[in-house]
């Protein structure tokens, strides 16, 4: 059983082809700050990110006919427990039009589903999409009852890599208290119990530490300030959150690998402090 796998991050697109368990492909697509910025929202990145895929699979002889399913991110839909779920039609317009609003997982399902399609007679599913919620209620509590916490961060590499120790170790995930970190474009710390992340940070929509083009947690007092300055919009205040924070805000990058290349080879004073902070 051929099943391609699509993983749309913030920065890049990464996508695999496994026959079974065994994979015959996998591959990393980086998009630059730059390729990105020429879209308005995360829908109109769609096409962009499709033919870059589909050209992927082409160069290396891959016909979508010889696909059995295909498998996408999850993106901000309603808050739902961790699982694989088929994507419908739906489904497709929850992701298109976002409870939760934009993100790169958005398109998972998306590209799923039109490169399903166009396979043939081939299924489309979303895996722990972003928004699995199997917070404990005393998790949801922050420093304002108007303000609760929101489940959002990466719960399909965070599950499958504490899957995978559970596997390599001998052990059984849904027995085992672990930690795990992913480190993206955005950053998620999250706190598995018994197999259910009950605490985490909400990786998208600033709360913990700053990322490649996330900012995370700031002055609250700063940022209501810089709302009502009257010098930005709505939408430019979330993106300086999201999208424009972070490293992209302080050096115009979100590649962490030329920042730290820049800061530990070359001495890039900025590069360094920004690493550091």
């Amino acid at each position: 059983m051929k099943i391609l796998s699509i993983n749309p991050g913030s920065t890049s697109t990464k996508i695999a082809l496994y026959d079974g368990l065994k994979p015959v492909f996998i591959q990393t697509l980086r998009h630059t700050a730059e390729e990105i910025a020429q879209f308005a929202t995360i829908f109109e990145q769609f096409e962009f990110r499709e033919k870059l895929i589909i050209k992927f699979l082409t160069d290396n002889n891959i016909t979508l006919d010889s696909l059995d399913a295909v498998v996408g991110r999850g993106g901000l839909l309603k808050p739902i427990p961790g699982g694989i779920y088929r994507v419908n039609e739906k489904m497709i317009n929850d992701l298109k039009t976002p409870f939760l609003g934009e993100h790169a997982s958005n398109l998972g399902g998306i590209l799923a589903f039109e490169i399903a399609k166009e396979a043939g007679n081939v299924h489309a599913f979303i895996v722990d999409p972003v928004v699995v919620d199997e917070l404990e209620d005393i998790a949801r509590y922050s420093g304002h009852p108007e303000l609760p916490k929101v489940s959002i961060f990466h719960a399909l590499n965070q599950k499958a890599v504490a899957r995978r120790y559970a596997r390599e170790n001998n052990l059984d995930y849904n027995k085992l208290n672990l930690i795990i970190a992913h480190l993206g474009g955005g950053i998620s710390v999250g706190l598995h119990n018994c197999g259910k992340v009950v605490d985490v940070n909400n990786a998208l929509n600033g709360n913990g530490p700053f990322s490649p083009e996330r900012a995370g947690t700031v002055p609250s007092a700063s940022l209501v300030e810089l709302c009502f300055s009257g010098k930005y919009q709505k939408n430019e205040i979330l993106k300086m959150i999201t999208g424009k924070g972070g490293c992209v805000a302080f050096l115009g990058t979100n590649d962490a690998y030329e920042i730290e290349i820049k800061a530990l080879e070359k001495g890039d004073k900025e590069c360094k402090k920004t690493a550091r902070g």
